[in-house]
């Protein structure tokens, strides 16, 4: 598959969201190239380490209030990227 959507169980706020609720996404085959997290109702900030250890392993991270985050998801699964979301729902 070119993309692959999850939404986590053991995530219920961006408070949640860790290293480990986002390894995952780096296990992922192929390797993803975006993913892109709803954290619910509005944008939240995320740990900058977590972001960076994203980067790391070649992988951008796109933070955005959850309806925005779908929309974003659809436009690049239509551009053909390699796209994953973890979805926190408003």
């Amino acid at each position: 598959p070119r993309s692959v959507s999850s939404v986590s169980p053991q995530v219920g706020s961006y408070k949640d969201i860790s290293h480990e609720s986002l390894s995952l996404f780096r296990l992922l085959e192929p390797q993803i190239e975006i993913l892109v997290l709803g954290t619910g109702d509005r944008v939240e900030r995320l740990h900058p380490a977590m972001l960076k250890q994203m980067r790391e392993c070649g992988i951008a991270v796109e933070v955005q209030d959850t309806p925005n985050a779908c929309a974003t998801f659809n436009f690049l699964t239509s551009e053909k990227r390699v796209v994953a979301a973890g979805l926190i729902p408003p």
